[in-house]
């Protein structure tokens, strides 16, 4: 039996530590069974305590507010509760030490405690493994915070930039209405250029570090991927409605956005078709899209196409990214903005609040 603890005792070190590894330090996009099985339980428990609130969206985004900080600290629980159990089952195998004192030994020397059996002579090098393992592991993820909240602070300005100009929830039609108003169309190019970096950045963090993806905007009307359908959504419209004066950064942010979301959806094992029939059908109706182009062609936008003209062209960008967007606003269970799919509460699409036209008359 001793060759049987030692044996177990060594896979769950060595399951450990490839689990902190491929989720602190390797700089891929790797699957970490941990880490989603943690999210997947925080967010059902989180879900419950709203039920006796209506669980709506007010008191779903509340709850949600912890679950990033709950599965950082469920991580570095599970890590070290795992190694605990590891190094006890290694002391036990390799000694005629009890369980309840190899369970003290390993206590002892995982978190430097400075108590220890009698028995240490030849224990010594499992005691130094232990002493340097945990202090380790709490300093990897202390490393790891700035990286997340470094990402997370980038990820978050350029939403809340995007919030005088797409409304709050965003929304792409609101987006180009609002440039049209205000005269500012020349500005939407920059807007792309912006965005493209931001999702080449949101493709590269999110994907290494799928736990950004549950951490929320400061305001529960934001949200980084409510923001990005908003920006492709525009994109798309302008490209569908007027090609001809349409900006070459439009098309650049299409395929920068469908792109990150397709490298997030790998992370998350995601099934999506990497290349889907331009003419495939989008979850999106003829009768929503003609609406949204009423609205902005009436708030002073040029068109060169009708909204049946269009809609073929704007159907086939859209089926590019439609299904991932739905899919990671209703995990992340994002404010329920327009255009942006069903959640997995109760909810009814939230129109942008635009703000009252203040200038004086004449």
């Amino acid at each position: 039996m001793s060759v049987i603890f030692t044996l177990a005792g060594l896979a769950l070190f060595g399951i450990t530590i490839a689990g902190i590894l491929r989720t602190l330090v390797v700089p891929r996009g790797l699957y970490s069974a941990l880490v989603f099985r943690i999210w997947s339980l925080l967010r059902g428990g989180l879900r419950l305590a709203t039920t006796p609130f209506g669980g709506g969206y007010p008191a779903i985004d509340r709850a949600q507010t912890w679950l990033a900080p709950l599965i950082l600290v469920g991580m570095l629980t599970t890590w070290l509760g795992g190694m605990l159990l590891a190094y006890t089952l290694l002391l036990h195998g390799t000694s005629d030490l009890s369980w309840s004192v190899s369970f003290r030994e390993a206590g002892s020397s995982l978190f430097t405690l400075g108590f220890a059996s009698g028995d240490r002579l030849h224990l010594s090098v499992i005691d130094f493994m232990a002493a340097a393992t945990g202090p380790l592991i709490i300093a990897l993820l202390i490393a790891y915070l700035p990286t997340l909240y470094g990402a997370y602070n980038r990820r978050e300005l350029e939403v809340t930039l995007l919030q005088s100009r797409a409304g709050e929830p965003a929304w792409g039609p609101e987006l180009l209405a609002r440039q049209s108003l205000v005269s500012t169309e020349t500005a939407l190019p920059e807007l792309y250029r912006d965005w493209e970096r931001l999702a080449a950045d949101l493709g590269e963090s999110h994907s290494n570090y799928p736990v950004l993806i549950s951490f929320r905007s400061p305001q529960p009307h934001r949200s980084w991927v409510v923001g990005l359908t908003a920006v492709l959504d525009a994109a798309a419209m302008q490209l569908a409605l007027d090609p001809r004066t349409a900006p070459p950064e439009a098309r650049l942010v299409l395929r920068a956005g469908f792109t990150a979301l397709r490298d997030i959806a790998r992370t998350l094992r995601i099934d999506f078709d990497p290349d889907p029939d331009p003419d495939g059908p989008i979850r999106l109706s003829f009768h929503e899209f003609d609406a949204a182009v009423a609205m902005v062609v009436a708030s002073g936008f040029r068109k060169e196409r009708t909204a049946e003209e269009a809609w073929p062209h704007f159907r086939g960008w859209r089926v590019n990214y439609e299904a991932l967007v739905y899919e990671l606003a209703r995990r992340s269970d994002a404010v329920p903005a327009l255009w942006t799919g069903a959640r997995d509460f109760p909810s009814v699409p939230i129109p942008p609040r635009r703000p009252a036209d203040r200038r004086p008359k004449p």
